[in-house]
């Protein structure tokens, strides 16, 4: 029957009875009453004249329980480390020490914490503005960095937000390289825009190591590198005429690769002809040189035979080659007419190789002085 119900005999809540009075139970009852109810929970006996023992298996049970309370407090301070993390030990908020993957055990909380850094995780930032090159152009520039942790205690202890400071160093280097070089040195096609990323990326690894930020710059990639808008149909025109010219310029490299090889086997050949013509006059000259040795020998022995035979070779050589009319000295008089206008008007005809007539019907020597197998004409005076 409970203590509150109709019959109950005024009982309280304790196991006594109250009496008229309804005032509150004795503290000291109910302490007591407590202790040997926990008393009977682990060992302990009851009654009057067990008072002393249930007050010390009362104490034993308090024990216990520090116990196993100081064993789950012990077990707390087992912890983890992912293959992809770091652990780092705080002893009161002091760094400690840096633990790699695998289990470990710390003194648990409030003495140690444990921090754990992903140092695998590839992590993302970009960066696009407007800046100003060397040759005051306007250019805007888009870049992404891919980037990880490469020492977890400079990463949490020596800047306040690693993160937001690889955006600033990301900022600081693409203005410092842009400002460096002119726009087309950006925009080129053959190399340009790979020097702008890598030595952006260079930049920003020493600024990131001068500030001991704990990172790592992976890979830096050029997302954009144009002008502005209000200047992008004149940009349009001059990429459209720089490729015109490597095109000019590739057909006129085409076309050298051409004519230079045909022109360099023409100057071989006159070379060739030059050297052979050399050799040529060489030897004509050597023969010269041989024969005229010879008639000056031959001319020391006899003198007057060797100059008349010369003069005779010489007077034969001239009248073979020119036209000629011969007159016998001791016929008609000194003064003779010659009809040079016909002569001059009749030269192509002769030039033909038909013989020619003067008025008086004698025939006249050819041009060329072979008319009649080489014979020389006589014309007899009138």
């Amino acid at each position: 029957m409970a203590w509150n119900e109709p019959g109950g005999g005024n009982r309280d809540p304790w196991g006594g009875r109250g009496g008229n009075d309804q005032g509150p139970p004795d503290l000291d009852e109910v302490v007591r009453k407590m202790q040997d109810k926990f008393g009977g929970l682990f060992g302990g006996r009851k009654g009057s004249g067990g008072g002393g023992a249930g007050r010390g298996a009362g104490g034993f049970g308090i024990g216990l329980i520090i116990g196993l309370a100081a064993l789950v407090w012990l077990a707390s301070g087992i912890y983890i480390v992912d293959e992809a993390e770091r652990g780092v030990v705080l002893r009161f908020g002091e760094y400690q020490k840096t633990v790699g993957p695998g289990p470990h055990w710390h003194v648990p909380y409030p003495i140690d914490t444990v921090l754990k850094v992903n140092v695998d995780a590839l992590r993302t930032t970009q960066h696009s503005a407007q800046m100003l090159t060397k040759d005051e152009n306007l250019i805007r520039v888009g870049l992404s960095v891919q980037y990880q942790v490469s020492n977890a205690e400079n990463y949490l202890f020596n800047v306040r937000n690693a993160d937001y400071t690889l955006k600033e160093a990301l900022e600081s280097a693409v203005r410092e390289v842009v400002g460096s070089k002119t726009l087309d040195d950006i925009l080129s096609e053959t190399g340009g825009r790979l020097v702008l990323v890598n030595e952006t990326q260079e930049h920003m690894q020493k600024l990131l190591d001068r500030y001991g930020a704990g990172l790592q710059v992976v890979k830096a990639n050029l997302e954009s590198a144009q002008p502005p808008q209000e200047v992008q149909g004149a940009f349009e025109d001059a990429i459209k005429a720089r490729e015109d010219q490597d095109r000019l310029k590739k057909r006129a490299e085409a076309y050298a690769r051409d004519i230079i090889p045909k022109a360099e086997g023409t100057a071989q050949g006159l070379i060739e002809e030059a050297e052979a013509y050399k050799q040529k006059v060489v030897s004509q000259a050597q023969g010269e040189t041989s024969r005229f040795l010879q008639t000056l020998a031959e001319y020391k022995q006899a003198p007057d035979v060797t100059r008349k035979r010369m003069y005779i070779e010489s007077i034969q050589n001239v009248l073979q080659n020119t036209s000629k009319v011969m007159v016998p000295a001791d016929q008609g008089n000194n003064i003779m007419y010659l009809p040079l206008d016909q002569l001059l008007r009749r030269a192509p005809a002769s030039a033909s190789g038909q013989n020619q007539y003067d008025s008086d019907g004698y025939q006249l020597p050819s041009s060329s002085g072979q008319g009649n197998s080489g014979t020389n004409q006589l014309r007899e005076g009138r």
